[in-house]
C-alpha cells in the first residue's frame, strides 16, 4: 500500500522529464530539449525516483542509462503519456467543433457536385453543425444574404453572366477559371474526341434549359443559328436526353464530376475560352460556421481542379 501511495504522487511532468533523459542519454541534453535548467531536471528525476523507491538511471560510458527499475517505469510512462496526449487532442477537437445552424444558398449547378463535397467535409469536421440549404437563383440568394435569412451564397461570375452587386459583402473564390463544355451521347459522332472546333457543332440539335443565361442555351456564335430540340429545366433531364442521342447540351465545367454514364464531355477550341468563377459570398464579418463552409468549399474546389 505504501508503494501504491508513493506511485500516486508521480506527476506527468516528472514522467516526461524521465522519458526525455532516457531518450537523450544525459541530464544536460534533456534540460536543453525541455528548456529547463539542469538542476530542475535533476529535481524532477529525484522526485520520481523517490516515488518509485529505486534509482532510475545509472552512469554509463556514453552518459546515463535506465536501470531495470527505470526501464519498467519508462514502459508504463510511455503508455500513460500517449494516452494523456491523445485525450488532450480529442478534447481540443471537441472545443474546435462548431454547433448550431447555418443557412446557405446555392445555384443548381453548384449543388450537383461542388456543394455536396463541401458539405460532406463540413459534416465530418463539425457533426453538430446543421446546414439548411436553399436551391435557387443567385439574385434571390443575395437578397436573402443581405436580409440575414442566409449566411452564405454560392454564386457564379464571369463571361456572359450578370455582374452582381457584391458591395459590402465578402466574396471568396472557391473555383477559378472553369468554363463551358459540350455534352454529347457516348454513341455520338464526336464522342471521344476530347476537343472540337465550334464549326463541328454547327449541325447539332441542342438540349437547352429555361431562361436566357448562357449556360441554358446553345454554344454562342454558331452560324447558322442553332436548332433547339428540347427545352428542359433540370440537369438530369438534359443529361438523359443527351445520353439518348436526342441532342447535345452546353455544360458548365463544374458539373464534370456529376455527368452520368452515357454522356461524353467535349472542350471547344476557341481563341478566347469562356471563364467562369464560383464565389462563396458572406457578410463582411462572417460567423465561424460560415467561414468553415467557405473553407470547405475552397477545398472542394481545389479537389475538383486537380481532376481537370
Amino acid at each position: 500500500m505504501r508503494m501504491l501511495h508513493a506511485m500516486s504522487e508521480l506527476s506527468l511532468t516528472g514522467l516526461r522529464v524521465v522519458q526525455e533523459v532516457a531518450a537523450r542519454g544525459s541530464f544536460t541534453a534533456a534540460a536543453a530539449a525541455l528548456d529547463y535548467t539542469q538542476s530542475a531536471v535533476s529535481r524532477q528525476v529525484a522526485t520520481v525516483e523517490a516515488a518509485a523507491g529505486a534509482p532510475l538511471f545509472a552512469r554509463g560510458p556514453r552518459g546515463v542509462e535506465p536501470t531495470p527499475a527505470g526501464r519498467v517505469l519508462l514502459r508504463h510512462a510511455t503508455e500513460i503519456l500517449e494516452r494523456v496526449d491523445a485525450a488532450a487532442l480529442e478534447l481540443a477537437g471537441l472545443r474546435d467543433r462548431l454547433e448550431g445552424r447555418l443557412a446557405a444558398g446555392a445555384f443548381p449547378t453548384a449543388l450537383a457536385a461542388l456543394v455536396p463535397r463541401a458539405l460532406a467535409a463540413l459534416r465530418a469536421a463539425h457533426p453538430a453543425l446543421e446546414v439548411r440549404l436553399r436551391e435557387g437563383g443567385t439574385p434571390a440568394h443575395l437578397r436573402a444574404l443581405r436580409a440575414g435569412r442566409i449566411e452564405l451564397a454560392v454564386v457564379a461570375v464571369g463571361d456572359g453572366l450578370e455582374a452582381y452587386d457584391l458591395d459590402g459583402l465578402r466574396a471568396t473564390t472557391v473555383v477559378a477559371g472553369r468554363g463551358l463544355l459540350v455534352a454529347v451521347g457516348s454513341a455520338h459522332r464526336l464522342a471521344g474526341r476530347g476537343a472540337v472546333e465550334p464549326a463541328d457543332l454547327a449541325p447539332e440539335r441542342w438540349i437547352v434549359g429555361h431562361g436566357d443565361a448562357p449556360q441554358f442555351a446553345a454554344w454562342p456564335g454558331l452560324d447558322p443559328a442553332p436548332a433547339v430540340a428540347f427545352a428542359v429545366g433540370d440537369w438530369p433531364g438534359r443529361f438523359g436526353l443527351v445520353a439518348a442521342g436526342l441532342g447535345v447540351a452546353l455544360v458548365p465545367e463544374i458539373l464534370r464530376d456529376a455527368v452520368p454514364a452515357g454522356v461524353d464531355l467535349l472542350a471547344v477550341r476557341e481563341p478566347r475560352p469562356t471563364r467562369r468563377d464560383v464565389l462563396a459570398v458572406t457578410r463582411a464579418a462572417p460567423s465561424a460556421a460560415a467561414a468553415a463552409l467557405v473553407e470547405a468549399l475552397r477545398e472542394a474546389g481545389d479537389a475538383m481542379a486537380a481532376t481537370r
